[in-house]
């Protein structure tokens, strides 16, 4: 026992520290100015309707960009780029205006002093590919550690603080979204994970498709990317307590 409580006391942590700054293996928010005829191609390109041209300017929804690239590469004199260092940042994201800046230490005291140290999370996939619940499975492990900050997820819509929805709302779970909102006790709040929950536009209009979780509850929250890595849920999550705290 002696051994092992040793053991743990000499190596390092290995959790990550939870960064608002993203990476440069990591494709970034769109930059860069070109013609209108390019950026009508850039445009022409976009598989989610993203890319938004209105002349010679041109407006990019990230709640429903893939970060696929093609507008970029369909701009031949390279005018159009990719930043390379996507970060969190309100910035580049204006759906997510309550993402905040703040140490470990302060946000686990917002959880503290009022969600009895904790936030307690219902996941629903509304119709997603398992992207988004894979890299939000992979919160809890050592690495990303989730536990340390007093989230937890739930079973029951009823214990829950937070409805955190993946995947496009197809039709067949539709009611599925409406009634778990409806049977979360006040104050709660929706995220729209993902592309697919936040834009809608992934699989395109179908009869089978309802769109983004928007069309269906109203959404608090918003975290862009496909899928988003895990410490963007994190501190999008930890975003959420902050706005809980205010409405309480």
């Amino acid at each position: 026992m002696f051994k092992v409580l040793e053991r743990i006391f000499k190596d390092k942590l290995a959790t990550e520290q939870i960064s608002l700054a993203g990476s440069d293996r990591y494709r970034g928010p769109i930059e860069g100015t070109a013609e209108a005829s390019t950026l009508e191609l850039c445009s022409n390109v976009c598989p989610v309707k993203a890319f938004a041209v209105n002349g010679d300017k041109y407006t990019i929804d990230y709640k429903k960009c893939i970060f696929c690239g093609r507008c970029v590469e369909a701009c031949a004199q390279k005018a159009i780029t990719e930043g390379q260092n996507p970060g969190l940042s309100h910035k580049h994201i204006d759906a997510m205006p309550y993402l905040i800046e703040a140490g470990q230490e302060a946000l686990q005291d917002v959880l503290k002093e009022k969600l009895g140290r904790s936030l307690h999370v219902r996941h629903l996939d509304a119709g997603s590919c398992n992207a988004c619940d894979f890299e939000m499975g992979a919160t809890g492990n050592p690495y990303y550690d989730l536990a340390r900050y007093g989230v937890h997820f739930v079973a029951s819509p009823r214990h829950a603080d937070l409805l955190m929805v993946t995947g496009v709302v197809t039709r067949n779970l539709e009611m599925a979204l409406k009634m778990s909102y409806e049977a979360m006790p006040e104050p709660r709040l929706v995220m729209a994970c993902g592309a697919c929950a936040a834009g809608g536009e992934t699989y395109g209009d179908t009869y089978a498709i309802v769109g983004a979780a928007d069309q269906v509850v109203p959404v608090d929250l918003y975290v862009p990317g496909c899928p988003p890595r895990p410490s963007a849920m994190i501190v999008a999550l930890l975003a959420a307590a902050d706005m809980l705290k205010k409405r309480i």
